[in-house]
């Protein structure tokens, strides 16, 4: 079968102290990140061994995975393998890139967050530049933040053309529609950000093509529902795979509401969902593809 996996291990540590983040400046004992380690070896076991099956892969790891040699280990590793797709990882980028050389680049890649004040800008810009020029797929987001807003105008500028800069809608912000207007002209993407989805009822993939698993190998529907569907690693989790409506009122996280089966999404994203890439080159018809008017970015997304 064609399975997406979302993998989040125990990992909880991150050298960002990022206000808006509850990890900001998290320290794992080295038992912790020991006990990560082995999860993620297991789960990497796991995902080699399914060759009958078509996965695809993000890591989405609270802490920043790619700073530990057993994140960037497996990411190579899985790359390799002929069933899987895709395999992603959230990241900062504040990792070196030396080790995306072992990696098979067509299965590799990359979704990268910009972070204001937690590094200097040339040097995460720098290391875009390096993503690009080794032909690593990425792309690279900011939280909307107004204090952020000219860092975002400066990316913009200066990344590749084919490099889609995305925004999050800060957590608890609320934007007007001139405010929506701005940071939709650097992503004509972000009014599916600027506003919760109302979701309950609504059919998902997750549960039935797309799970989330834990370091315990735990299986959810997604990160955000609770409800456990069985184990990965005895296969009962199989059996519960079925179509299935959201059981939540709202979903406003873009690893969630990606899925929604009422959102135009995966055709958006096609080919780049976990990574977070269009299939249209940055800036040219997202919103022809994305149903968006071409006109106000106040227009409320389905």
């Amino acid at each position: 079968m064609d399975l997406t996996v979302l993998y989040r291990g125990p990992l909880a540590s991150c050298d960002y102290d990022c206000p808006y983040c509850p990890f900001a400046k998290r320290r794992d004992s080295r038992e912790q990140l020991r006990a990560d380690r082995a999860a993620l070896e297991r789960f990497t076991d796991w995902a080699t061994a399914q060759t009958g099956d078509r996965l695809s892969l993000l890591f989405t790891p609270w802490g920043e995975g790619l700073v530990r040699s057993w994140y960037r280990r497996a990411l190579t590793e899985l790359s390799h393998r002929p069933h899987i797709r895709r395999v992603a990882i959230q990241t900062n980028l504040s990792c070196r890139t030396d080790w995306l050389a072992d990696a098979d680049l067509d299965t590799l890649a990359l979704w990268c967050t910009y972070h204001p004040g937690q590094t200097p800008y040339d040097r995460f810009s720098a290391k875009c530049h390096e993503l690009a020029r080794l032909g690593v797929r990425f792309s690279v987001g900011i939280v909307g933040l107004p204090e952020h807003l000219e860092a975002a105008r400066r990316l913009r500028a200066e990344l590749p053309d084919q490099v889609y800069l995305w925004v999050n809608a800060a957590e608890g912000h609320t934007y007007d529609d001139a405010e929506a207007e701005v940071w939709t002209a650097l992503d004509p993407l972000f009014p599916y950000s600027r506003r919760p989805h109302a979701s309950a009822g609504a059919p998902c993939r997750t549960g039935e093509s797309v799970i989330s698993v834990d370091g315990e190998g735990t299986v959810r529907r997604c990160h955000f529902v609770p409800d456990e569907l069985g184990n990965l690693y005895d296969g009962s989790y199989r059996a519960a795979l079925r179509p299935r409506a959201c059981p939540l009122t709202r979903c406003d996280c873009h690893i969630g509401y990606v899925h929604l089966e009422t959102l135009p999404l995966y055709d958006v994203f096609a080919g780049g969902v976990l990574e977070r890439i269009p299939a249209s080159p940055a800036g040219r018809d997202f919103r022809d593809r994305a149903g968006l008017p071409r006109g106000s970015a106040a227009s409320r997304c389905p």
